[in-house]
Formats: C-alpha cells, structure tokens, sequence
C-alpha cells in the first residue's frame, strides 16, 4: 500500500511539476522521485542522476552518502559535472571546466519502449583516466547503440585524484567503523548499490549486470571483482586494458613501509608530504581539519604526483587498507579468491603508455633484463634481429602491462571453470596507419565497443572497414552481457579460453575478427618467466 501512495504521489507530481515543452518527456519513477529525460530516435537518456550526496565539506575523504529525495522531477537532460581534475596543461591553480568536487552522478540510456517490466541486461561503464582524468560523459561513451539492441547502458563518474585515494593518521583514526583510502572504489560500489535499486525502474534486471571498462577502468574491474564490499552487485565483467598484476595502479600498503617493491612509501605517508606541502603540520585532527579547508584547486594541485621534479610523492593512486580492499587482485587470483563469474578480457596490440622501461634503453639492455631468459625474450621479440627499437619497446611495454597480466588474470578464472574470453584489438584504420605505426594505442577499441566511431579523438573519417569492427566489437559485448557469451548469429567464432588450447580472438591489422591460438604466446611465455625479476625490471623505468 506505501509503495502504491507513492507512485500516485509521483505521478501527481509529474503533472504538477512537468515544464512547458516536456509533457512527452519519457520519465521514470525511483524511490528518491520521478527523473525527467530526452528521447532521440528510439532511445531514452536519463543524464546527472545524483547516486551519492556530493562528497564535499565534512564528506570529503568520506564514503559516499545516500542522496535526499527531491521534489518535482529532476530534470535528466544534461550531464552533471565531471569529477575534479586538472587536465592536460591545465593553468597552475586550475581544474578543468566543468569539473567539480560535486561529481558523483551517473546517466543512464535504454530502449525508449522498455518499461519497468522488460527485465532488460544492464551493462555499467567504468572510464579510464589513470584514475586521475575522465569521466562517464561525452559522446564517445553514449549509450545509444547498446540501448538500440535492448541494453540499459549505464556509465559512472568516481572521485580521482587525491580526492578518490587518499591517507593520512587522523583519517585513519577518524570514524573507525568506515573504510578508508580508495574513495573511488567507494564510489564505483555505491554506483552499483544504486543500480541493484533503482534499474528495474528503467527496464533493467538487476540480477543480470555486467561491469566493463579501460585502462584504470578496467583495473577497477579487477578490484571490483575481489573487494568483498562488491559481492552480488554485478554478474558478469569485461576489462580492456587493465592488466591483472601487482604494480600498474594497484593497491599501495595505507600504513607500512617498505614492505612491497613497488610502493615503498606508504600511502599514509604520501597524505603527509601533501599536507606539508601546502604547510600543515602535524598528524591528527587540527591538520586533517586543515586539509579539508584547502580548495579543490589546491588538492588537484595541478596533478602533481611529487612535490616538484624529484620530490617527495604527494599521490598515492589506489590504497590497501585492509578492510575494503583486503588484497590486490594479483593476490586474490593466485588464490582463486576472485568472484566466479564470466570474464571477458584483452588489451590491444601496440598500448605504448604507461612505458615501465625507459625508451632510452637499447635492444641489448632491454634483453639483458630478463637473465637467464635472455636469448629466449630475443627469439620472441626479435627473430630476425633486425626490428627497430621503437618496434620492440612497444611490443614489450604492451605485453609486460596488459598483455601477460591479462592471459594471468584469464587463466585464474578458468581454471575455476568459468567462461572466459581473451581478445587482442590490432585493427588500425587506414587513415591512423602512419599515426599508428606499430598497431592500435590505449583505447582504440573504446570507439567500436560503444559503435561511435563520430566521437574517436581526432575524428579521422570512417572507413568501411571501421564500421564493420564496430558492428562486432558492439555485437559481441551487447551478446556477452545478454546471456555471458560474446558469440552468436554472423559473428566470428570467439573460442572460449583454455590454457590448452590457448585460442583467443584476434582482431586483425585488417579488422578481421579471428579465433586462433595467441599469436603473442612466446613473448607472453617469456614475460611469465621474468615475473620473478619485475622489481628489478620495473626499477629501470621509474
């Protein structure tokens, strides 16, 4: 019965507060009140739905905080701020317009037909950004051609920065009873909290969700998937170029020193040399105090990771604090502690960024570091002696960050019997060919996952061949969330992964989608034998 006196308040209400000019507005229905949004074609967007209070004041370096109802309808026409962040070549003192510390929204887009009764998959997009930039807005990530083949499309802003991982002892000792650090994956899992609420409202059944995302997105794929917090939030996952090892922006020790050979510096340590930075001293709760009276601007701090060139670091990235992240992913899957649900993952074949060996080393040094596996990684990386450095490097960085790290992260969930999918983008279009001499960068395939190929970087011209890895890459991951297997009708066959067998999807040079043994097995082979080195490798390159 209050469910009922409920919703014929809020149908009231959309009469009594509809605008002029929006009584066909399609509207939806939640607990918190009716949401207003724009119908274009045969799809719905709702956009700068509030799934958290904004984390401002007293709540900054807190978890999130439920929203308070509103009155009326909230209009979901427009894109809520983007999450605080300076940018590339932002002014000194500056965060990027449009960006704000009051960023915690998320947008949703569905079939303009689907009613609270279609029971519809439900895909949420994480964005990448290093966990630093980004955000789930923009036309390169609309959700429009997921929605035109029934999937609710939902993408996510989380708190970056500083103010998405941060430590420091008064914090630590501040509310007990909350977890501390990586406010991002607070964020990302109240994201989740509120689609297990509210989706149905839209067409989408809760029970059947999936999480994908690239780059740091795709690490929170990772984290999401062994941070108990987030058991039974999401069904199915897709990480795109987000490794599956210790050491790319996974979790820094919050309290210890010196005790992991990536981070030697504790994260709550890194939450002191900030604050001494900006000229707080002291540890407790006069200096935490301090640090949440600084502007935004001023924690941005320009994205400075260190107090200036060879300083103390003062950004500590993702953060173990031993209660909501209780062990990186690395550790969960070497254990086979991870969720046992379907997995999709890949990266593509010439990443580049994030290079962890210096590009100023030569051939020789490169495969001198890997010992006793040195003639073995030459064999692999360059037969014929006589590729260019630039070549090697490339194809190296790409397999040391995502490629290896990925078949790693494939092989503990199928070893666990779980349906898993490998894939490995290397389609450049021929416009890109010269830009792109050695394959498809960091995030080439997002345009043709989300088939919005008008929005690439850039904005090269569509080819016939672009428009053909779209429709499939598309095809595949709305497949895949539908019923957790990418194959189905006039689409290549994506082989399941094995370590057997070791099939995977190739998406070739060409555009052609291909199942076939891993073409990069001796490097990734070689890369598994000098894991054991990775402290010394990774120490060349930062």
């Amino acid at each position: 019965m209050k469910k009922y006196i409920l919703g014929l308040v809020l149908l009231l209400g959309v009469t009594i507060f509809a605008q002029e000019g929006t009584e066909d507005a399609p509207r939806v229905i939640t607990e918190l009140g009716v949401i207003r949004g724009a119908q274009e074609e045969d799809v719905d967007s709702f956009k700068g739905i509030p799934f958290a209070a904004p984390p401002v004041g007293e709540f900054r370096w807190r978890p999130p905080q439920p929203v308070k109802p509103w009155e009326g309808e909230l209009d979901a026409t427009e894109y809520g701020a983007n999450c605080a962040q300076s940018g590339w070549g932002g002014a000194p003192g500056t965060i990027v317009e449009g960006s704000s510390e009051d960023c915690l929204y998320l947008n949703v887009w569905k079939p303009a037909d689907a009613d609270a009764k279609a029971n519809l998959p439900v895909m949420v997009w994480i964005h990448g950004g290093g966990f630093v930039g980004g955000s789930g807005s923009g036309a390169g990530i609309a959700g429009n051609n997921f929605a035109k083949q029934g999937v609710i499309l939902i993408t996510i802003n989380y708190r970056l920065g500083r103010l998405g991982h941060f430590a420091f002892p008064a914090l630590s000792t501040e509310h007990p009873e909350e977890p501390k650090g990586s406010y991002a994956y607070m964020d990302q899992i109240a994201a989740l909290q509120w689609v297990q609420k509210n989706v149905s409202a839209f067409g989408g059944d809760p029970n059947n969700v999936t999480i994908f995302g690239f780059s740091a997105g795709g690490v929170s794929v990772h984290s999401l998937m062994t941070i108990p917090d987030a058991k039974g939030l999401f069904h199915k996952a897709i990480s795109e170029s987000g490794g599956g090892r210790d050491g790319v922006l996974t979790g820094r020790p919050i309290k210890e020193e010196n005790t992991d050979v990536f981070y030697v510096v504790s994260a709550e340590t890194i939450g002191v040399n900030f604050a001494k930075k900006h000229g707080i001293e002291g540890t407790g709760a006069d200096a935490l105090a301090k640090l949440r009276a600084l502007s935004v601007e001023e924690i941005v701090d320009g994205g400075q990771e260190t107090d200036g060139e060879g300083g103390p670091r003062i950004y500590s990235g993702p953060i173990l604090d031993g209660k909501l992240v209780i062990e990186t992913a690395e550790s969960a899957y070497n254990k086979g502690k991870q969720l046992k649900i379907p997995l999709i993952i890949g990266s593509n074949s010439a990443e580049i960024g994030g290079s962890f060996v210096n590009a100023s080393t030569t051939k020789e040094e490169l495969f001198s570091l890997f010992g006793n596996f040195k003639e073995e990684a030459k064999v692999a990386y360059d037969p014929e002696g006589n590729k260019e450095f630039a070549e090697v490097i490339t194809k190296f960085n790409t397999d040391w960050v995502w490629g290896e790290p990925g078949r790693f992260a494939a092989r503990a969930f199928a070893e666990q019997g779980e349906p898993t999918f490998i894939y490995h983008f290397g389609f450049v279009p021929e416009p890109l060919k010269e830009r792109m001499k050695y394959g498809a960068g960091h995030g080439s395939e997002v345009g043709y996952v989300f088939n919005n190929l008008d929005a690439r970087w850039g904005n090269p011209e569509i080819t016939p061949e672009d428009k053909k890895v779209a429709e499939i890459m598309n095809a595949y991951w709305v497949n895949f969330a539908k019923t957790g297997d990418p194959n189905g009708a006039g689409l290549p066959e994506w082989p399941v992964y094995n370590e057997e067998g070791g099939e995977i999807l190739d998406i070739e040079l060409n555009g052609d989608a291909v199942g076939k043994p891993d073409p990069r097995k001796a490097r990734l082979d070689v890369i598994k034998k000098a894991i054991k080195l990775r402290g010394q490798i990774q120490s060349r390159g930062i």
